[in-house]
């Protein structure tokens, strides 16, 4: 009998099946070199994992499908390709496999993909914001939306003072990262993968909420800053309360230390967004809430008292 390439796991498919959507929607509003990114980012991740396994007669997960999808997701459309191969190769053999391989890993190997080249390739990956196309559904019949990389999203805009439709922010019709845009594809998302089991809605909660809460705090004191409403609509928060903090792998167990968990990362995300040269505050907040998910859940234990 042959051995299977992939390791079945359902819950990763699930995870892809809420992403496809959310892709088809980025192709329609930034072009098909979006497409083109996530199949890369999909093909280098696949092949890195396949390299370490196959010495070890293991078949590849799925995981490493989901990692490739979501990295092509949450890099910017214009990146360079080559930085697409960087980011996904960097996620799989130093966040994933260094670890020991699937289920081992400490963080979550897609944002670590994405902090390495955000980081080190700041010129690249944080100002090649594309505009999108002017209706939706022109994406489909061009490459990319157009040459020019330097529009404002719409967190930098309503930063510097400017407005932005919150109609759009909620529809999607805005310059960022390929997926994080549409606000309502990924509600549903976060509905489906709730209902099927696969993602915590106590760690998408109390993301979303702290970051609600932290954000309205600051703006109370300091009004020039973005309003709570602006921090769910108008930045990455809601892709990655869904898709990021509730990695299984890396984050806790324990309901009890899920809520915590949430609510360090929502609370975080907004403090380095505020206060920051990084826009990414989700992304550093998610990693920094990695290190503590074990931790979390051995304090939320009680310990059994002898008798």
């Amino acid at each position: 009998m042959a051995k299977r390439f992939f390791l079945k796991q359902p819950m990763m498919r699930k995870v892809i099946y809420a992403l496809l959507p959310i892709l088809v929607f980025a192709v329609g509003n930034f072009g098909w070199v979006v497409f083109s990114k996530v199949f890369l980012s999909i093909a280098v991740s696949v092949f890195a994992e396949w390299l370490f396994e196959r010495k070890k007669g293991k078949p590849v997960s799925e995981a490493a499908i989901v990692t490739g999808f979501l990295i092509g997701l949450i890099l910017p459309p214009a990146v360079p390709f080559w930085i697409v191969i960087v980011s996904s190769s960097f996620a799989i053999v130093f966040a994933k496999m260094a670890f020991g391989g699937f289920a081992k890993n400490l963080y979550n190997p897609a944002l670590v993909g994405r902090a390495f080249v955000y980081v080190s390739f700041p010129a690249a990956v944080q100002q090649s914001w594309t505009p999108t196309v002017q209706s939706w559904g022109q994406g489909f019949t061009r490459w990319i939306s157009s040459d020019i990389i330097t529009m404002a999203t719409p967190a930098n805009v309503i930063r510097d003072g400017g407005e932005v439709s919150a109609w759009r922010m909620i529809f999607g019709n805005i310059a960022g990262s390929s997926g994080e845009t549409a606000k309502w594809l990924i509600a549903a998302a976060a509905v489906y993968l709730i209902m099927t089991k696969v993602a915590s809605w106590k760690i998408i909660v109390s993301t979303l909420v702290s970051a609600f809460a932290m954000s309205g705090v600051i703006f109370i004191f300091d009004p020039s800053r973005m309003n709570p409403f602006h921090w769910m609509i108008g930045g990455s928060i809601m892709f990655g309360a869904v898709f990021m903090a509730t990695d299984p792998i890396s984050a806790p167990k324990k309901d009890a230390a899920k809520w915590i968990y949430g609510s360090m990362i929502g609370s975080l995300a907004v403090i380095i967004g505020t206060f920051s040269l990084f826009g990414a505050g989700l992304m550093f907040a998610v990693l920094i809430a990695n290190t503590f998910a074990s931790l979390l859940d051995y304090l939320v234990t009680q310990k059994k008292v002898k008798a």
